[in-house]
């Protein structure tokens, strides 16, 4: 199960990003950050690492 991250939570601070070791988690337009499911191996390392817990498992 991949993870998601809630667009109105996340602050843009690319903490997440920068631990992912599948380098699925991309920036928007708007400044927030996406995950890529058919990427993410459901490490929870991004769970870790993000201040505002706006990372949860899809589904």
């Amino acid at each position: 199960m991949a993870h998601k991250i809630d667009p109105e939570l996340c602050i843009g601070c690319g903490a997440c990003a920068s631990v992912c070791p599948t380098n699925c988690i991309e920036p928007t337009e708007d400044g927030k950050y996406y995950i890529r499911p058919e990427d993410c191996i459901d490490c929870g390392a991004c769970v870790e690492v993000c201040p505002t817990d706006a990372i949860s498992p899809e589904g």
